[in-house]
């Protein structure tokens, strides 16, 4: 919307008449207090009577300009100065000006000008109505006093104008108001266009700022959640079994560290923008890191996976790590088993991952029993790729959480690719190789009396396969 203009016109009206027509279209919509218009006013002031001035010259039939003609015309002009902050005030205070210059019969000329710039104003922000009755009016006042009025109005001896002269008058509206309606038209498309950016901006903000709590939950949850109960089973093992305390400040230390990394990389991420993250994104890649993590935390975990595993895109690896992260640690948090089964499920389209465990629940009566902002977080990240996440208690007992994330074509179609090497095809030449010596030796039997040389030669390719 803000290139729309042609490249001239940008160029040849400059940077301040697009600032003047990006200004919002009146009070309605939130248009901050204009600065009053002091030069521009200034010049139309001086033009104007100056102008009349000519004019009054080149017309001797009409009234001489005097100094109630000289007070209308600035005082017209002198109107335009609070265009800006009262148009209809504007429009209508112009309008009596010069209806009343025309009345007293004083030259035309530039006075018009101050009429046009008090509608243009009104119009422009929008008031109609009272910008068609200031043309309106002046127009009617116009023909009254040049058809009818006449007689008993100065100058003496004047007589009817033309009608003719009355199409020039309606061609000066149509023009004043089609430009003022373009000008107007052309606001409202830059404000609304202002308005759908901002709105865009702050959505992406919105959308950042989601992220970033996401990313910050899942690593702070998972690893604090593994640093708590490590540091329980220290405490309790400090005096009886001092190794075993070490082992738990050993995975106290090793997450720890972990989470710190994360947190700085997502850091770090906000620190430079537009940047790509220095290390990779997590991904099912570390899913044996993740395990053992959780076995550190007392949660053995069976990790089953069907078909056939594929590379899968950034986001979509890093959404499945993150949802099977967190699942893992509500266990750990929210649940007594000590056991938990995860399902990877490789189909055409679809990744589905599936965490159950055998229960039972240990949250508290108001507290969710798997985690209030890591099921929102999960859900959400599914979500941002077409997926879904379903959680809650099986039939049987138990917590299960399963999530179904769709695949690009490409992940899909790319998992034959990489398979196509699996099936080993150069094997299937050599017993082609084998079998075209076959025929060799049917065709020389010629030398049958020499019967030992052959287990020799049959001796000797066995060791080669062999080796």
């Amino acid at each position: 919307m803000e290139n729309a203009r042609p490249p001239w016109a940008r160029r040849c009206l400059g940077p301040a008449w697009e600032r003047w027509l990006s200004a919002p279209p009146g009070p309605g919509h939130d248009r901050p207090v204009a600065r009053l218009p002091w030069l521009s006013t200034l010049a139309v002031t001086v033009f104007v009577t100056v102008g009349s001035g000519f004019a009054a010259h080149q017309q001797p039939d009409r009234a001489p300009l005097d100094a109630f003609g000289r007070a209308l015309l600035v005082g017209g002009a002198v109107l335009l100065l609070f265009r800006h902050r009262a148009p209809r005030t504007v429009a209508l205070g112009t309008a009596a000006a010069t209806a009343a210059y025309l009345a007293a019969g004083y030259p035309y000329g530039p006075v018009f000008l101050t009429l046009a710039l008090g509608a243009f104003a009104a119009l422009v922000a929008g008031h109609r109505a009272v910008a068609w009755c200031a043309l309106g009016g002046v127009w009617a006042t116009h023909l009254l006093v040049t058809h009818w009025l006449y007689r008993w109005l100065p100058p003496p001896h004047d007589g009817p104008a033309p009608w003719g002269d009355e199409l020039f008058v309606t061609a000066w509206v149509v023009a004043v108001v089609a430009l003022s309606e373009l000008v107007r038209v052309r606001r409202e498309q830059l404000a609304k266009a202002r308005a759908e950016r901002a709105a865009a901006e702050r959505r992406r903000a919105d959308e950042e700022r989601l992220r970033i709590a996401r990313e910050l939950h899942d690593v702070l949850a998972h690893s604090i959640s593994v640093i708590n109960v490590q540091a329980g089973v220290g405490l309790a093992l400090l005096d009886q079994d001092p190794e075993q305390a070490r082992t738990a400040l050993t995975t106290i230390k090793a997450a720890s560290k972990e989470a710190l990394g994360e947190v700085r990389q997502v850091l770090d991420t906000l620190r430079t923008r537009g940047a790509a993250p220095r290390s990779p994104a997590p991904g099912l890649d570390r899913l044996a890191e993740l395990t053992e993590q959780a076995r550190h935390a007392g949660l053995a975990v069976d990790v089953t996976t069907e078909g056939t595993p594929r590379p899968l895109p950034p986001g979509t690896d890093l959404a499945a790590f993150r949802i099977v992260q967190e699942a893992l640690t509500n266990i750990v948090r929210h649940s007594g088993s000590r056991a938990a089964r995860l399902r990877l499920r490789y189909v055409p389209g679809e990744l589905e991952i599936r965490v159950d465990d055998d229960g039972p629940a240990t949250s508290t009566a108001g507290e969710p029993a798997g985690g209030g902002n890591g099921l929102v977080g999960m859900r959400e990240r599914a979500a941002a790729l077409g997926g879904t996440v379903e959680a809650g208690p099986r039939p049987d007992g138990g917590f299960r959480v399963r999530s179904r994330i769709p695949l690009p074509d490409d992940a899909a179609e790319g998992a034959p690719a990489t398979m196509s090497p699996a099936p080993t095809p150069e094997p299937a030449p050599t017993p082609d190789q084998k079998s075209t010596p076959a025929p060799e030796p049917a065709p020389t039997p010629e030398p049958a009396p020499d019967p030992e040389p052959t287990p020799d030669q049959k001796s000797a390719p066995a060791t080669e396969e062999e080796s």
